[in-house]
This record gives C-alpha cells, structure tokens and sequence, in this order.
C-alpha cells in the first residue's frame, strides 16, 4: 500500500512569516500537532511541532508583563524557530517505508511531497496504525493462528494446502522471526471448523501453538 492512499491530503501549512500566536492558534483550534512551512508556491521550506511552540513559549516563572509577551509573540515569526531539516517521503513511498522512517527517526508524522517539491499531505503514525488494522483484517472477526514453524522451503506450501483441503482463504500471513531456525508464523483467515483445521496442521507437522478470534 502506498503513502498517497494513506495521508491526509492538502494539508493546512503556513508561510515563515506566520506569527508565532497565529500558528500556536491554528494548532490549538484545529488540534495539529506539527504544521509544514511553505513558500508562495507551495514548497516545503521547513516544519514547525507543537514541542517547538512550547519551548518559545513564556515561562510561568517570568517577570514580563502580559502586554509584554503579547508583543514578543506577535512579532516573532515561525521562520525564527522552524527545522528546516524536515524528514519528508514521496507520495509512490509504502507504507512500510514511511513506518520504517519514523521509527529510525523516532517522530510521529512525516511530510509527503511531490516530484515538484510542494507539499502534497501529511501521514502520521494514527495513519500507520489504522492501516496495520485494515491490511490485519482485525475489525472483520478472523481467527487469530500462530504457529512455530522450521525456517525451510516449502513450509508454507505445506500449510496453505491444508487451508485449500478444508476450503479456508488466508485473510492475511506473516512470519516473524523466532530463534533456533524456527520462525512464527501468523495466519489471520475465517475459519469454520477450526478444530478439523488445527487437527489436520498437527498431523502435517505444524501444531498450532495458540488461537483466538479477534474483531
């Protein structure tokens, strides 16, 4: 699955002469997190968080006036405290590319732009996780398979051809590393008569360790 299918497209972004006080109450009302900093054209000159705005914010502790911070925040301008160094992926990106990039990153959100360099969305990780939720089929109400299974060719023929004998379709698969040679194997699938399935994956070689319906 691709980033474009997954990101919020056309996104709020601001100019770097927003004001600080404009785009703190764009992220309050609109509850943003991060905005991206455009030029007239639309290209991405850099990005500003929340974390960002509170650190240019006044302390409680400090002795300036009221009227006074008003005036520091009205003439301070996001481009006085934006990154310019914004980690950004293409819109024909995967998903698993942009998860793997917030990971290393370890940030919440990543910008999606164009071949031309203009902001095309944005995909957070509440996009990443409700898409490992669909591509998971965790809301259609599948049985939930694991097995520990040997690290050989042919392992997953001999198990998908016990689901074709009963007339099981595989909703999703995915193997996970295990040690040992082994791996676990999960098979997320409708099961009718899950305990003729479980008896013959036994029989095969491959004892299902744990089941639950899930959704």
């Amino acid at each position: 699955m691709f980033v474009a299918k997954r990101m919020t497209a056309n996104p709020t972004t601001i100019h770097p002469n927003t004001t600080i006080a404009d785009a703190s109450e764009i992220m309050r009302t609109k509850k943003f997190r991060r905005l991206p900093v455009v030029d007239d054209s639309g290209k991405l000159l850099g990005i500003v968080t929340d974390r960002d705005l509170r650190e240019v914010s006044p302390s409680p502790a400090t002795t300036l006036s009221i009227f006074e911070l008003n005036y520091l925040l009205a003439k301070m301008q996001v481009k006085d405290i934006m990154k310019r160094n914004v980690v950004t992926i293409g819109t024909d990106a995967t998903i698993e590319e942009a998860a793997l990039l917030m990971y290393n990153h370890k940030i919440g959100g990543l910008v999606v732009v164009g071949q031309d360099g203009r902001v095309a969305g944005i995909i957070t990780e509440t996009d990443i996780f409700k898409c490992f939720v669909d591509v998971m089929g965790l809301t259609e109400g599948k049985t939930r398979l694991t097995l520990v299974v040997p690290d050989h060719v042919g392992v997953l023929h001999d198990i998908t051809g016990v689901f074709k004998k009963h007339g099981v379709s595989i909703g999703s698969l995915a193997l996970h590393p295990g040690g040992d040679g082994e791996k676990e194997l999960v098979i997320r699938a409708d099961i009718a008569d899950a305990k003729a399935l479980l008896r013959d994956l036994a029989a095969a070689g491959y004892p299902v360790q744990h089941s639950v319906q899930i959704g």
